[in-house]
């Protein structure tokens, strides 16, 4: 099925939109598990649905026709910065309604241990992961791919093109780096 999405993704950037239609029922399902997974690191108090941020961030994706796709990876890292964007933008939003309110918390649990807490302010992250990406950009779009995208080593390392042990100790440096900023 992989190869199959690369082929598809590869057609719909060459013009063909028929592409895009044989390619939706394919990776629908998989975008919806990774929204959910992500919003169940969120806790309770989350007012979107997955369906809802996969409806959204597939609109943001269909935007990108012209990319020149090279991996099933490499589409689901684009999705999961999307969502990414999504989930912080309502967050922002969210707390400025509530002047303050209390600050949304995303669970790291299920992405290995990034810090010893069990949860970590999610605006504190994302602007850490901004703060890691001045200084070492490959370091934070490997957290991204694996904590927001779910990607496997193997297929962070087919997404930015680089080899197995390079993701496995920029991904330990990049958590430890991590640790620090948001232990602060």
């Amino acid at each position: 099925m992989a190869g199959e999405i690369t082929q598809l993704l590869l057609q719909w950037s060459g013009g063909d939109a028929g592409a895009l239609d044989r390619l939706t029922p394919l990776v629908y399902d998989e975008l919806r598990k990774l929204a959910r997974r992500y919003l169940r690191r969120q806790g309770p108090h989350r007012t979107l649905q997955p369906t809802a941020i996969v409806h959204e961030a597939w609109l943001r994706l269909v935007n990108y026709q012209q990319m020149e796709w090279q991996s099933r990876a490499q589409f689901y890292g684009l999705a999961a910065t999307l969502i990414r964007n999504l989930l912080v933008d309502d967050t922002r939003r969210r707390q400025r309604r509530k002047r303050g309110g209390e600050v949304e918390r995303v669970s790291l649990t299920g992405a290995e241990p990034l810090v010893l807490r069990p949860e970590v302010d999610l605006l504190a992250l994302d602007e850490a992961l901004r703060r890691l990406a001045e200084r070492k950009p490959q370091h934070s779009r490997i957290v991204e791919l694996r904590f927001f995208g779910g990607l496997t080593i193997e297929e962070t390392a087919a997404a930015l093109g680089i080899s197995h042990a390079t993701v496995e100790r920029d991904w330990k440096l990049a958590r430890a780096w991590l640790y620090v900023e948001l232990a602060g």
